[in-house]
């Protein structure tokens, strides 16, 4: 590729949750974390909902969500695999790939491996337009797995672990840089009730909630800044309305909060950085302090909740529409859109497709992007409804 000063700008967004040794305004208090790549939405159906997959159905995917849902899978294995473009409308070579197995063990336990891969393209450095050109590949990764248990016929939970790897140095600026690694682990539950009648449809409850990767900081090089993982608390429900034998509309609300030490000015300085208080937090007392170190208390801890709601429709359990809306406030990131997506199965096989549109002045990376999932399924098959 070409194009030389668009890939750099994307770097130099990545490190904005690595490099704040100059400070910034204590007007901005937005968190920033390491490796904020493992919260984007790696899947297509979740995509086209809003990036919700804690509270909705099981699926190949939910290991990024809730692996608890593997308890519920329908089909005894599967395998999925994704593509998502990221700053599509600027670049070609910058994208998020996920790879997927999970195998329902019997009928109360099963497990998942993940990996997980995003590629910042290819940069080219040099001083003079006549020089050779150094090639730099900046990517980051993750390797899960995952095991979940059906502690009743309804309720499951699951603990998952993470390598997670961040490749973002350029060796001709800084020499000592090395890539980052870190692990996590996830904790999740998953409850789906059993199918309901009522006057007009039958019904089903769903309701979920994952604390995800809970693990040390990363850190870059010896004298950088140590960065929090994007430890993150996710929770919601969900109702299916069975209408009939042949249409089905599910409905999902969720809510999502960084369990990361909100950025402040604790030294008065009039700058927030690495003297402050929040930064020199350890990752483990921030899971708890995290939900009121807000300076301007429950009114700013609200304004770090991210909400999303999702409604998926299916027709004879083989053609599915989506639609979700994704808030964000905007003192805390804004990001807020609008998504659609589409899914077809055809006897083992199920492909998935979702579009985001941006309804935020902050223009998503997202904004006009195409993501696709593919899914295989096998063995035997389950009756979870």
């Amino acid at each position: 590729m070409k194009k030389i000063f668009i890939p750099i700008l994307t770097l130099i967004m990545a490190f904005q949750a690595v490099a704040q040794d100059n400070g910034t305004s204590v007007d901005n208090r937005v968190i920033t974390t390491g490796v904020p790549f493992v919260l984007i939405a790696a899947d297509a159906r979740s995509a086209g909902i809003a990036d919700i997959g804690v509270t909705s159905s099981a699926d190949a995917f939910s290991q990024q969500w809730n692996p608890a849902k593997y308890a519920f899978a329908l089909d005894q294995q599967g395998i999925g695999i994704t593509y998502t473009p990221y700053l599509s409308q600027l670049v070609n070579d910058i994208f998020l790939g996920n790879l997927v197995y999970y195998n329902r063990i019997n009928e109360r336990s099963a497990f998942a491996l993940s990996f997980r891969y995003f590629s910042l393209g290819e940069i080219e450095l040099r001083e003079t337009i006549d020089q050779e050109p150094l090639l730099q590949s900046p990517n980051e990764l993750t390797f899960d797995v995952s095991y979940s248990l059906r502690l009743s016929d309804q309720f499951s939970l699951a603990v998952a672990g993470r390598y997670l790897r961040s490749d973002l140095k350029i060796q001709a600026a800084i020499e000592d840089a090395s890539a980052a690694n870190s692990f996590a682990v996830d904790i999740a539950g998953y409850y789906q009730s059993e199918e309901i009648a009522y006057s007009d449809f039958n019904g089903r409850w769903r309701a979920g909630f994952n604390i995800s990767n809970i693990g040390p900081k990363l850190k870059y090089d010896d004298l950088g800044q140590e960065n929090f993982l994007p430890t993150n608390f996710a929770i919601g429900g969900g109702f299916d309305f069975i209408l009939d034998g042949y249409n089905t509309i599910g409905l999902n609300l969720e809510m999502n909060k960084l369990l990361v030490p909100t950025p402040s000015d604790s030294n008065g300085d009039g700058v927030i950085n690495r003297e402050d208080d929040w930064y020199n937090e350890s990752w483990f007392s921030a899971l708890f302090s995290s939900w009121g170190d807000a300076p301007d208390g429950f009114s700013e801890e609200f304004q770090e909740m991210t909400w999303a709601f999702g409604a998926e429709y299916w027709y004879q359990n083989v053609f599915a529409f989506r639609t979700g809306y994704f808030y964000e406030n905007p003192n805390k990131g804004s990001r807020q859109f609008l998504s659609l997506g589409a899914g077809f199965r055809y006897t083992t096989i199920n492909f998935d497709i979702s579009y985001l549109f941006s309804t935020s002045a902050v223009r998503s990376p997202l904004e006009g992007t195409l993501r696709f999932g593919l899914t295989f399924s096998f063995g035997e098959e389950y009756s979870e409804y």
